[in-house]
């Protein structure tokens, strides 16, 4: 059993006119099993309406299955007893951190959820500590998140999830409205969580090249899980990607060009030092076939 198990999960969004009849029903999320080990590093990819975000909801039980079954550390989602566990369990970071702070300060804003969940005072001051020095904002504590910048905001949200000692964290988007910087922030402070602190990841986003360094990607299109396998492994396949409307790394994009135009490039490239060291292969061939 994984830390996140999703089997054969359909959600439906029901329309009613304003009398509370039906107008009609949208399936969201369509059949969709996948399952999560611990210490994992889960990306889930789709372009706007593929149902990434939805299946996201339900992992943190703050939306429920229409049909199947979301068990989260062994525990059903459609059970209602098991919803305060599920949640310490499996934090959520949205992609507006605005709309999750709440606190005047910093470190008032990451104590806030374990002194929701009955942390001792002592235990709640040694966590905020701990978890803003994971995220590199120790050093503005005091200071209020209305005057950090949104990379930054956004780390204090992650440090507000940590705090709650969570076993998973589900990111929805968190980049979705930072500028390069802060994506590039908040995309360091998830792997760190889960090269150093073992948290498993899932995260859901529509920037390919924030998924290079995942364990498994997971393509959403429609509902359904349309491919899986590595980065290596999607990002070879950059015509189906295309035809889902989906864009590949720049560089990987670079290397499929050269290789349609007849250069031997080998598939899914992911990084440029990647790229450069195919480059070299490539001339010093060439050198060797010259007369």
């Amino acid at each position: 059993m994984g830390i996140v198990d999703i089997n054969k999960v359909t959600f439906e969004y029901i329309r009613r006119d304003e009398e509370g009849n039906v107008e009609g029903i949208t399936t969201a999320v369509d059949g969709v099993s996948l399952s999560v080990k611990p210490g994992e590093f889960i990306a889930i990819l789709g372009h706007n309406g593929s149902g990434k975000s939805t299946l996201a909801k339900q992992i943190n039980a703050m939306l429920f299955p229409t049909e199947g079954t979301v068990v989260v550390d062994g525990l059903d989602t459609n059970n209602e007893d098991n919803l305060l566990q599920i949640r310490q369990t499996a934090g959520m970071v949205f992609q507006n951190p605005d709309n999750q702070i709440i606190g005047q300060i910093v470190d008032e804003e990451v104590g806030f959820g374990p002194e929701n969940l009955g942390v001792p005072t002592e235990e709640i001051l040694q966590r905020v500590e701990e978890s803003l020095k994971v995220l590199g904002m120790y050093e503005y504590r005091h200071k209020s998140p209305n005057r950090l910048s949104g990379g930054q905001k956004q780390r204090v949200s992650i440090a507000s999830v940590i705090a709650m000692h969570p076993k998973c964290i589900v990111f929805d988007e968190p980049t979705a409205m930072l500028d390069p910087k802060g994506r590039f922030e908040v995309i360091q402070a998830a792997r760190a969580l889960n090269d150093v602190e073992k948290i498993t990841i899932i995260l859901i986003t529509h920037y390919m090249e924030e998924v290079v360094d995942a364990d498994r990607v997971f393509v959403m299109d429609k509902g359904k899980i349309a491919m899986s396998g590595t980065p290596r492994e999607i990002f070879s396949r950059v015509s189906e990607l295309k035809d889902l409307r989906l864009t590949v790394p720049q560089v990987t994009e670079l290397a499929w060009e050269l290789k349609k135009s007849g250069i031997p490039i080998r598939d899914g490239i992911l990084t440029r030092e990647e790229l450069t060291e195919e480059l070299k292969k490539y001339i010093s061939l060439r050198k060797k076939e010259r007369p």
